[in-house]
């Protein structure tokens, strides 16, 4: 009996220890600091494979027009963001969110879309942890949000207290342009653009334990939910992109493809359904994970122009 009890023990420590490396393992894969996309040579490159991006970003810098700017967040970290003047004086500003490991460079032909075909100004942010913004952890949207509302003060200074924003994020930042919409908002922001977003951390890491490893939630989920809770002063159920959307009014224009199966497209149907107020559905066919605006140039441009063009002053 004595040693049942004492092989009980060893074998709890043994799982206390597997477990407890697990999380932190699981925490550093998934949050340490990425810059995996960050080399500008390389980013520029990923661009440049489609000719009409570099003849435009060419034409950008012969003239001025794409320049850095920097921020400083409330608790100290410093981020970075590029910016485009468009053309012609306009009103109108495309505040644009780049996903997971990426970085503001590979999000230019957002940039194209709203600077080049609608004549806006724009501004590119490196999120946290990603592109040259400080951070040891990404925080995959949940504080991010918070750094888009000072984004906006960054936007009003460079175009004007009265300029009219159109927020537009891919995966990650997709996420996090849902997270910033349940906040209160400024009064210059007036619609918002989300392409293949998650419904929540929880449910975006649950999918990918299960389908990368073929884990189940408990118990690593959620032992690494508290240790993230812990060092970063939130948890993967409270960064819930669904809860966030439900108290959002303005204008949402959803964009997803019916192949991704790396943010699952069920997931967008949950996102339009929690959504009040005015909404837009394209579930793209045959595209996989935030490739719809490379798969189908001319028709994502048609449908952001169309849909943004309405709520825009």
């Amino acid at each position: 009996m004595k040693n049942k009890g004492k092989l009980f023990i060893i074998s709890l420590l043994v799982l206390t220890v597997v477990l407890f490396g697990g999380t932190i393992y699981m925490f550093n894969v998934s949050l340490k600091t990425k810059r995996l996309s960050t080399d500008e040579a390389d980013s520029y490159a990923y661009l440049f494979k489609h000719p009409y991006m570099e003849s435009w970003i060419d034409s950008l810098y012969s003239v001025g027009a794409l320049r850095d700017t920097f921020l400083m967040a409330e608790d100290g970290v410093c981020l970075y963001g590029l910016y485009i003047r468009s053309a012609e004086a306009s009103p109108n500003m495309a505040l644009i969110l780049h996903g997971y490991t990426d970085n503001a460079i590979r999000m230019l032909m957002i940039g194209h879309l709203y600077n080049r075909e609608l004549g806006y100004n724009v501004l590119l942010p490196d999120l946290r942890g990603h592109g040259k913004s400080g951070g040891e952890y990404i925080q995959m949207d949940w504080k991010d949000r918070l750094d888009v509302m000072a984004w906006i003060d960054v936007a009003k200074s460079l175009y004007g207290d009265t300029t009219s924003i159109v927020v537009h994020g891919i995966s990650m930042g997709a996420a996090t342009t849902m997270m910033f919409a349940g906040e209160v908002l400024p009064e210059n922001v007036k619609c918002l653009v989300e392409d293949c977003g998650y419904t929540s951390v929880w449910d975006e890491f649950a999918y990918k334990l299960k389908d990368d490893y073929g884990l189940p939630a408990f118990p690593l989920l959620y032992t690494t939910s508290v240790y993230c809770n812990l060092r970063n002063g939130w948890g993967f159920k409270e960064a819930s992109s669904l809860e966030q959307v439900k108290s959002c009014e303005l204008p949402m224009f959803f964009i997803h493809g019916a192949r991704d199966t790396y943010v699952p497209t069920r997931m967008v149907y949950e996102l339009y359904e929690a959504k009040p107020g005015v909404k837009e559905l394209w579930v793209v066919p045959g595209v996989e994970h935030a490739a719809a605006y490379w798969d189908h140039t001319d028709e994502y441009v048609s449908r952001t122009r169309a849909f943004v063009s309405r709520y825009m002053d």
